[in-house]
């Protein structure tokens, strides 16, 4: 961990990585990469993460150190993005852009993880990485600026990720399901798009690997699918009382909840197989339901 004020050093390796927001997709990272003899540098907003992210043997960096957050930057090789917009544009650009900027060219690779809800709504049609942007929402509006605010360093090695709806580990139906308070909201002809974390993780791996500078991929398995479908599902495996079914219009929901469905489309992922070579670890959601499950159960 680091104090603020302070000089700080690090020594520049040749596959470093500085995870800007050290969140749930970088975390499932990290445990592909330590083990190939990467050093991580995770950001964090508070000291008590950051005593945690030490203990996983991710290097802790606390967001207000500025001075270690730009000797990060000039001694990392490879730099993903976690950390979304806020009210004020992206972040991580506001604090680093001209440290960044200056590093573009010496960089490997640079990730961005954004978001499928930057093509907006499709009727439940399929979109690709080719799809136009033309988001509804304030949240899709601000990743698609975002996106071009990295899009816009010179010579920077850009790839950017477009992830679905992210369950994994302490993610899922599971938990409303056991305490009764999941229900299976229907909209007729709603679909979202999922991805397990274990994948994020394999898809930035394999873009490592192999960078192509300029790169967008859609992150998501194979079968997008109605979200009753999925509570339904959950509840089968854990053997509990079928949820209650709710008309999505009689439901009540928080602005942001209700803002997920007012956008439906179907998300197409042959890029990731094509080009990275990915088979899917948890090609849909009953593949991932099952293996989290089996995992519960096994700790």
């Amino acid at each position: 961990m680091q104090c603020a004020g302070a000089v700080v050093t690090y020594t520049r390796m040749k596959h470093s990585l500085l995870s800007l927001g050290h969140g749930f997709s970088a975390r499932a990272l990290a445990t592909v990469l330590l083990p190939e003899g990467w050093r991580i540098l995770g950001t964090t907003r508070s000291t008590e993460k950051a005593a945690t992210l030490a203990q996983t043997g991710v290097t802790p960096i606390v967001w207000s150190d500025t001075d270690a957050l730009r000797a990060a930057v000039a001694e990392a090789s490879h730099i993903l993005v976690s950390a979304g917009p806020d009210d004020s544009g992206d972040p991580s650009l506001r604090v680093l852009r001209d440290a960044i900027t200056a590093r573009a060219d010496a960089l490997s690779w640079v990730g961005y993880l954004s978001t499928t809800g930057v093509y907006g709504d499709h009727d439940g049609a399929w979109v690709d990485e080719r799809t136009p942007l033309t988001p509804s929402t304030r949240r899709g509006k601000a990743r698609v600026a975002a996106e071009g605010e990295w899009r816009a360093i010179p010579g920077l090695p850009l790839h950017i990720f477009r992830l679905a709806g992210i369950y994994g580990p302490g993610r899922g139906p599971f938990s409303k399901v056991r305490k009764g308070t999941a229900r299976r909201l229907i909209k007729p002809g709603q679909v979202f798009s999922r991805i397990h974390v274990a994948d994020i993780a394999q898809v930035l791996a394999a873009s490592i690997r192999q960078p192509d500078p300029g790169a967008v991929y859609n992150l998501c398995d194979d079968d997008p699918a109605p979200p009753q479908d999925v509570i339904a599902f959950a509840a089968e495996l854990l053997g509990k009382p079928m949820p209650p079914a709710v008309a999505f219009d009689e439901a009540e929901l928080s602005p942001m909840a209700r803002s997920f469905y007012a956008e439906n489309k179907r998300v197409r992922n042959d890029r990731i197989k094509n080009e990275l070579g990915v088979e899917l670890l948890y090609p849909d959601y009953r593949a991932g339901l099952q293996a989290l499950l089996e995992n519960e159960q096994e700790h």
